[in-house]
Order: structure tokens, then C-alpha cells, then sequence
């Protein structure tokens, strides 16, 4: 709703930054949670500033020809090396204000419904698919529910899974739940160094599991959500190493970095038919996963 003429949040704001500042200060430590704490950054480059420094020739995009547009979710039609590709990336905004109008890079079911239409033209036009994820999560509000998230996610899915052009995802900070599995059922999935992939969020599933949030460091490590834990389990297909003290102090060269993952994966996934393409990324998510049947659950 609007600010009433001559009311200010200004102080609201500053009350509320003090609190998060108090929190910071109790939250838990760990090498997992350095990572947690590094995908977060307030200053870790996002989707438009990788889009700004690897694409050229950026047309955004907007809408879902439905319902609306989801700024949460940007993307459009760019060039990588002279290669005409389409870009679909999550948002969280820098200040206060950018991440409310973007819902903190949490999507609605708009959101997917306009990634979906990107790929579909994508496919289409025969480009490929660049998507680049940092969202903690699909929204989980009333409204988006009652639009229909878990469809719109469910379609969003279905739609990658059946693209025969080329796709690569990149999880440049935080991948959250559906809400990031949404963009980055591709070819080829790479993680920035300090970035993390997972179901749920360390504090849901402390929350969850031990009704006490102040665990969020212990769920952290039994979640295995880092780049190198998910290398290993074969969940992605690589790591790109971030420069001396993180993405966060080096926008143009982690750019430089993700630039050539990208154009490392487009190149092996070219080689592929579209059928064997549509094939092997069958094949590829049918395989995860490992169990033991002599596990103990304490």
C-alpha cells in the first residue's frame, strides 16, 4: 500500500537492519555455514550483473501471457561470443527496497509460467538456455498457493526436461528447493564455489527436525548442500572456483570465470544430437540418488 503523506520508514528500516545485525552475531559457525553465509552476500554478484558483464545484446523480456510479470525471474534474448542464446536468471535486488519489489528472489507461479515461455521460444528459435539460480525458494505465501505454485514448478520442470536444445545452469548463490530445481534441470549444472544447492534451507530443516532454529549450522552439514559435497555425489557436473575472498569482492572476474563454464558446457552438450540430448538428460536425473538399506536414522 502506499506511505501516507509525511510517514517515513526510514527508522523502521534502521530498527530492523540493528536486528539482523544482533542475529548475525548469533548465528552458527562452521565450514558449511561459511559457505551458507558467503551464498548470502549482500554483495555477491547476481543474475543481471553476470548478464551485464558475460551477455551482450541484452533484450529483457517481461511477462507470462497470463497473468502478469514476475520480476523475481528476469531474462530474455542475449549473445554469448557472438552466440545467440536465451538467459533466464533469479533476482534477490541489492537493497532493502530492490528485494522487496523482487520478493527477496523468491518466484510466484507468473515467474515460472515466464521462464517456461522463454524456453519454449528458445526451442522454437533453436537457441540455447542459459538460466543462472539464486532464490532461497519458491514463494511459499497464501497467494502464490492459491495461483497454483506446485503446478506452475511441476510444468516448469516438465518443459526443461523435454527441450532438445542446448541447456546449461549455473547456481550462482543460494539454491533453494523446487524454487531453484525449477531452472536448472539441464544439461549441465555448475556451482560457484561458495554456493549451495538443496531441498531446504538449513533453518527449515532445523526447524523441522529439532523444532529449534538456532541448529541451522548442524542441518547445514547433514544437508551436504555445498559445491564440492554435490560434485561428489554427481548431482552437478562441476565447480567453478571463486577468486581469493569470494565472488562478492570480484564481480568481473568470477564473470570471466562463469563466462567460460558456460561456453565449456554449450560445447559438449552441441555435439549431441537433440534426441540424444532429450536422451541423456533422461537419463542423467533418473540416476541420482543413493541409499543404504543398513543406514541407522538417529
Amino acid at each position: 500500500m502506499p506511505a501516507l503523506p509525511g510517514i517515513g520508514y526510514s527508522e523502521e528500516m534502521n530498527r530492523i537492519q540493528r536486528r539482523l545485525d544482533v542475529l548475525a552475531l548469533q548465528e552458527p559457525a562452521g565450514e558449511v555455514w561459511g559457505t551458507v553465509e558467503a551464498a548470502r552476500h549482500r554483495d555477491r554478484p547476481q543474475s543481471l550483473d553476470y548478464i551485464e558483464h558475460i551477455f551482450t545484446d541484452f533484450v529483457e523480456l517481461h511477462g507470462d501471457r497470463l497473468s502478469g510479470d514476475d520480476p523475481a525471474i528476469v531474462g530474455g534474448l542475449a549473445s554469448v561470443d557472438d552466440t545467440p542464446v536465451v538467459v533466464i536468471g533469479q533476482q534477490k535486488g541489492r537493497d532493502f527496497k530492490e528485494r522487496q519489489a523482487r520478493n527477496f528472489g523468491m518466484s510466484g507461479p507468473d515467474g515460472y509460467r515466464k521462464a517456461q515461455r522463454l524456453a519454449v521460444m528458445a526451442e522454437k528459435f533453436k537457441l540455447p538456455v542459459v538460466t543462472l539460480v539464486d532464490t532461497p525458494g519458491a514463494y511459499p505465501g497464501a497467494a502464490a498457493e492459491r495461483k497454483g505454485q506446485a503446478a506452475a514448478i511441476a510444468s516448469t520442470l516438465r518443459t526443461f526436461a523435454r527441450l532438445k536444445v542446448c541447456t546449461v545452469a549455473v547456481i550462482i548463490g543460494e539454491g533453494g528447493s523446487g524454487g531453484a530445481l525449477a531452472l536448472a534441470l539441464c544439461d549441465r549444472v555448475y556451482m560457484l564455489e561458495n554456493s549451495t544447492y538443496s531441498v531446504i534451507t538449513p533453518e527449515g530443516c532445523a526447524a523441522i527436525l529439532w523444532r529449534d532454529v538456532g541448529q541451522a549450522g548442524q542441518a547445514a552439514e547433514a544437508l551436504k548442500i555445498t559445491a564440492h559435497d554435490l560434485l561428489d555425489l554427481e548431482v552437478i557436473d562441476g565447480v567453478v572456483l571463486e577468486p581469493r575472498r569470494g565472488a562478492h569482492k570480484h564481480h568481473r572476474a568470477m564473470a570471466r570465470r562463469v563466462e567460460r563454464q558456460i561456453k565449456r558446457g554449450l560445447e559438449e552438450v552441441r555435439e549431441l544430437t537433440p534426441e540424444a540430448r532429450v536422451r541423456e538428460r533422461r537419463q542423467k536425473y533418473l540416476a541420482m540418488g543413493r541409499y543404504s538399506d543398513s543406514a541407522v536414522i538417529s
